[in-house]
């Protein structure tokens, strides 16, 4: 498998490292493809997308999966399908980072990604500019982290 560190076009946000490899503007709009590299321990806050579905292709590692209360794990070779709409999180468990791609429908979502890595924004600290860029990609934060009270 291609060293997702050593390609060229990656981003890193919180410690997790992003790269498109299919665009919006590549697809007219109907997707967009992110392949990610999360370490152990790592997750969004709980959230919904209002405008994309969005499923996670499990590459390596073990992920934990939250939507709308129910919790699932998942591991490389494995898929989990979100609505948009569905309250969900995920976070890495287990013993090693996790390699995931990350399918938006409709294309889109990943210029989020892209301007949080370029501002490097920090979580708590800067949870109201991140909201505010959320607020722009059709991104709603709804609840803490996996693990955090």
């Amino acid at each position: 498998m291609i060293d997702l560190l050593q390609c060229p076009d990656t981003i890193e946000w919180l410690g997790v490292t992003y790269r498109t490899i299919l665009t919006a503007a590549a697809t007219g709009g109907a997707m967009s493809i992110v392949d990610s590299l999360s370490p152990l321990g790592s997750g969004p806050p709980r959230h919904i997308h209002e405008r994309e579905d969005e499923t996670f292709v499990l590459l390596s590692g073990l992920c934990e999966f939250w939507l709308e209360g129910e919790t699932v794990t998942k591991k490389a070779g494995e898929t989990v399908f979100v609505p948009r709409g569905v309250e969900h999180t995920f976070r890495v468990i287990g013993d090693r980072p996790s390699r995931h791609l990350v399918i938006l429908t409709p294309g889109g979502f990943e210029g989020f990604f892209a301007e949080m890595a370029e501002a490097q924004f920090q979580i708590p600290r800067d949870m109201d500019r991140i909201a505010e860029s959320a607020g722009r990609h059709r991104l709603r934060f709804t609840g803490p982290p996996l693990g955090v009270a």
